[in-house]
């Protein structure tokens, strides 16, 4: 494999040789210095030859990846470089990373003592989940005399999967179980619950149930004692996610699909953490991709690999098949989340009879998204016509969103109509809202 590579340096020296010598034509007392400028050329190329290619393995290039990458984040790449050289030279490294980032001129450029180690880092943010494929690790090493290159290679063929976003979903299980949760506009509230699950006795307080009270521990105390019980625990949690035409929308390089996958694998991270069972159910011409809700130890990874596996042809979606596998399948009542999106509402009134359907048996929250461009597009002024029926038109589109969610209401179904920024958030200050209320 080829080793030897020439600098620009080298080019340089040789375009100054060609002007001297082409000035030497006209003018002979020149010429002397163009051939000694040639001999100190084609000497400082042989030391700089030896100074580089002396040494049989002068650099040591590590690239470190983690495990899995997170959708949509910023991800550290490390790679640790020792340089065995006993004197100073230059690296210019070119790391072949996967094609899905499209980044043409990714080099850096460093500078090391003899001996000296040094740790690079950079970060890449994916929008896709699957394989990413990183190639070779390229270092070029050159003398400060930057005539000649050595290439040294190393960490070829590293695969690393991308996942949905697990930093997503450690962030808001750190705000979910934080004291600041107001700050974030989540809102964590303790229910005393009235169902079997006991939780203490305590002394009577005037409103209390009289129902709860315990007259063995009253007539021990001598004063009326009642029984607090918790909330009830394990009840499941379902989110269903829309796979068909109307979520291959792309706001910020993401789809409207990688969207609600992320925010289903943090939100599921807090129903586990919350006591209750989780699952997860994708469809778009049939049901696919199911997880039945369970809060086994396993469950998180179970979830987990169903996300990433999640693939689809955004067809048109079928909710019929999915009214018909909910009810097939789950027999308790259930929380349902529903990750879908309508524009007009004649799409919705498709399948509004589906919806309604669903919403008797258990409790459906339809989650849908603002067009954030159109917002935007209706706040920009506008300077001439043709961006004042752009803007009437967006604006009536923006009015239909609005008129979707009073729709939905109108028939007795909890939706949330949010930018796709903030879908993560207001899922699960949903949830824990409903929560707190007692409805599930």
């Amino acid at each position: 494999m080829r080793k030897l590579y020439l600098h620009t340096g080298f080019f340089i020296w040789i375009l100054c040789l060609m002007g001297l010598f082409v000035l030497a034509f006209f003018w002979e007392q020149l010429l002397p210095i163009a051939q000694g400028a040639l001999y100190v050329f084609i000497l400082l190329c042989f030391l700089d030859f030896l100074f580089v290619f002396t040494i049989k393995r002068g650099i040591i290039a590590q690239r470190i990846l983690p495990e899995r990458l997170s959708n949509s984040d910023e991800n550290l790449i490390e790679v640790n470089i020792k340089s065995l050289y006993p004197f100073p030279i230059y690296v210019q490294l070119i790391d072949e990373i996967p094609f899905q980032f499209q980044k043409r001129n990714f080099q850096y450029k460093m500078f090391f003592k003899g001996g000296q180690e040094k740790v690079l880092q950079y970060q890449l943010r994916p929008t896709e989940r699957g394989e990413y494929s990183f190639g070779k690790l390229n270092a070029f090493v050159y003398t400060p005399l930057q005539l000649v290159m050595k290439r040294y290679i190393s960490c070829e063929n590293a695969m690393v999967a991308t996942y949905p976003s697990f930093i997503q979903m450690k962030k808001f299980e750190l705000i979910a179980f934080s004291q600041r949760l107001f700050d974030y506009g989540l809102k964590k509230i303790r229910k005393i619950g009235h169902t079997m699950e006991f939780e203490h006795i305590r002394d009577y307080v005037q409103g209390d149930d009289m129902r709860t009270i315990n007259w063995k521990a009253s007539s021990k105390r001598r004063q009326l004692m009642v029984n607090q019980y918790q909330d009830e625990k394990s009840q499941n949690v379902y989110t269903l996610i829309d796979k068909g035409r109307s979520m291959q929308m792309p706001f910020e390089g993401l789809s409207l699909l990688d969207y609600a996958i992320n925010t289903s694998l943090a939100l599921t991270n807090i129903i586990l953490r919350k006591q209750d069972k989780a699952g997860v159910f994708t469809f778009s011409k049939k049901v696919e991709d199911r997880v039945v809700a369970d809060r086994k130890s396993s469950q998180m990874e179970r979830i987990m690999e169903a996300l990433y596996s999640i693939r689809t042809n955004f067809q048109e979606t079928d909710f019929s098949r999915l009214y018909s596998d909910i009810n097939n399948t789950i027999k308790q009542r259930s929380l349902l989340l529903l990750y879908t999106n309508f524009e007009t509402r004649n799409s919705l009134y498709r399948q509004l009879p589906f919806l309604k359907a669903i919403a008797k048996k258990h409790l459906l929250v339809v989650i849908f998204f603002q067009n954030t461009e159109l917002e935007r597009m209706v706040q920009k002024p506008s300077e001439n016509i043709q961006e004042v029926y752009d803007k009437v038109i967006a604006e009536k589109f923006s009015f239909e969103k609005r008129l979707i969610v009073q729709e939905l209401i109108r028939h007795g179904i909890q939706c949330i109509l949010t930018a796709p920024q903030e879908l993560t958030l207001q899922s699960i200050n949903k949830y824990l809202e409903l929560k707190a209320r007692g409805m599930i």
